[in-house]
C-alpha cells in the first residue's frame, strides 16, 4: 500500500469517472518503499491509461489548476497543487531517432499495458507502479526485489542506451541510496562512456545529476568511486573521498551553500583560473562561480590565520573577502582545525557578514565634501580604521573624520 496526499483523490475521482486507469509510478513509489515516508518526494508521476488524447487529459485536469503544456510532445500534463509537482503522463513508446535528449519519436498508446509501457524507464526500482483503484503494487520488472537486495538494475538494455544521461543517473542513484550497480549495468555504462556518448549531453543536464550526487548523498564518494571505475572524464582524486563524505554530513541547511562548498572541495587544490574553468564546464551560473572562486582563493589565507594568534583586524579583513562560517566549515572538514576562528567571528558578529561600515558617503557630504572619485579612497581608509578599532561609534567616527578628512580629501 502506497500512501499519497488525500487531496489527490478529487482529481483521481474525476479521472475515474472518465474510465481512466490511474497508476502512480517512478520516484514517489520508490522513495515510499525505501523510506516508508510519503512526504519524502515533492514530485509525483502518474500514468493515465484509457484516455484517448493529451487534449482530453488536459481538459479533465484544468478544473484543478493551471496545466503546464511544456511536456505536450511527450504526452505529459504538468500540474502544481499544494507544493506538489504532478506529472500526468499518457502511456507511450519512445523511439530514438536522433542524438540528444530531444531526439525521440513519441507514440502515445492509451491501451498499452503497464508492463510494456514501463519498459521505457531506466531502472527497475523506477518502474514500480501503484494502481490507485486496486490499491496494489505493480512490479513487472522485479524492482521491489532489487530494492530489497540493494542492487541497481536497468529495465531494458535496448532502451537504456537511448539516453546517455542514464549513466550519470545510475551513479547518483547508487550514491544516494547506497546501492551496488548490477554487473550488466556497469558494463553497459562503461561501453557508453568509451563511445563518448556522454559528450552529446548539454552540460546543464550533466551538472543536474552531479548536483544530485553531491547534495542528496550521505556518501557522495560512492558515486565518484564509480565514476573513476567507469573511467568517466568526471572524476576526482581518491584523497578527496573522505572530506566529501564529511561535508555531506555537516548540518548545512541552505542547499545553495552546500552546493558551493561541495564544488570548492572538488576544486580547492587548483588555482583561480583552473577553478573558473572547472566551474564553467559545469554551469553558466555567474554567482556560483564567483562564490566558489572566492572561497578557493582565500582558503590558504584562512588556514594561515588558524595557525597563529590572529588579531580582530585580520578576522574583520577576512569577513570582507568571504563568508567566515562557510570557509570555517571547509577548514574543519579538510584540515580539522579548531573552532577559535569560528567563535571569535561569532563574538564579533561577522560570522555570515562583514562588519557594517559606520562611515558612509552621506557622512562625507554632511561634512561639506563634494562627491568625487576620491570618496572611495576616504571610505576605504575610514573602514580600515574602523576594523583596526580606531573608532567604534558614530560620534567617534565623526571626530576621526574631522581630524583626518582634510588630509584625505581633494
Amino acid at each position: 500500500m502506497i500512501d499519497y496526499p488525500n487531496y489527490l483523490n478529487k482529481i483521481f475521482y474525476k479521472l475515474l469517472q472518465n474510465n481512466a486507469h490511474i497508476i502512480i509510478v517512478g520516484g514517489y513509489v520508490r522513495d515510499f518503499l525505501l523510506h516508508n515516508n510519503a512526504q519524502a518526494s515533492k514530485d509525483i508521476d502518474i500514468e493515465i491509461y484509457n484516455i484517448s488524447s493529451y487534449e482530453k487529459l488536459d481538459t479533465l485536469l484544468k478544473e484543478f489548476g493551471k496545466v503546464n503544456s511544456v511536456g505536450k510532445s511527450f504526452g505529459v500534463c504538468k500540474l502544481s497543487l499544494a507544493n506538489i509537482d504532478l506529472d500526468f503522463t499518457l502511456p507511450r513508446i519512445d523511439s530514438k531517432v536522433a542524438s540528444g535528449h530531444k531526439g525521440f519519436e513519441v507514440e502515445v498508446k492509451k491501451d498499452l499495458d503497464f508492463s510494456e509501457a514501463s519498459r521505457r524507464r531506466d531502472f527497475t526500482m523506477n518502474a514500480i507502479g501503484f494502481d490507485v483503484f486496486k490499491k496494489e503494487i505493480l512490479d513487472p520488472h522485479n524492482g521491489v526485489k532489487d530494492l530489497e537486495k540493494k542492487i541497481l538494475k536497468m529495465v531494458d538494455a535496448k532502451t537504456f542506451v537511448d539516453d546517455p544521461l542514464r549513466v550519470l543517473r545510475a551513479v547518483q542513484f547508487c550514491a544516494r541510496f547506497e546501492l551496488k550497480m548490477d554487473a550488466n549495468l556497469f558494463n553497459l555504462c562503461s561501453q557508453m562512456i568509451k563511445k563518448d556518448m556522454l559528450l552529446e549531453l548539454p552540460k546543464e543536464r550533466v551538472y543536474g545529476e552531479i548536483k544530485k550526487l553531491l547534495l542528496k548523498s550521505k556518501r557522495p564518494s560512492i558515486g565518484f568511486k564509480l565514476l573513476n571505475k567507469l573511467k568517466a572524464t568526471i572524476k576526482i582524486e581518491a584523497n578527496l573521498f573522505e572530506v566529501l563524505d564529511a561535508l555531506a554530513n555537516e548540518n548545512i541547511t541552505n542547499i545553495k551553500t552546500k552546493e558551493v562548498l561541495m564544488l570548492v572541495l572538488l576544486s580547492y587544490k587548483q588555482d583561480l583560473e583552473q577553478t573558473k574553468k572547472f566551474i564553467s564546464k559545469l554551469s553558466n551560473e555567474i554567482k556560483l562561480a564567483s562564490r566558489v572562486s572566492a572561497l578557493v582563493v582565500n582558503l590558504p589565507l584562512a588556514l594561515d590565520l588558524t595557525k597563529k594568534e590572529f588579531s580582530d583586524y585580520e578576522v574583520f579583513k577576512l569577513a570582507t573577502l568571504v563568508n567566515i562560517e562557510e570557509i570555517f566549515t571547509l577548514l574543519k572538514v579538510i584540515y580539522g582545525v579548531d573552532n577559535k576562528l569560528y567563535l571569535r567571528a561569532k563574538e564579533l558578529g561577522i560570522l555570515n557578514t562583514k562588519l557594517p561600515a559606520i562611515i558612509k558617503g552621506r557622512d562625507l557630504i554632511s561634512l561639506g565634501l563634494n562627491p568625487s572619485r576620491k570618496f572611495k579612497t576616504i571610505l576605504d581608509a575610514s573602514y580600515d580604521a574602523q576594523m583596526q578599532g580606531v573608532f567604534q561609534t558614530s560620534s567617534e567616527a565623526k571626530e576621526w573624520l574631522l581630524a583626518n578628512h582634510l588630509r584625505l580629501s581633494v
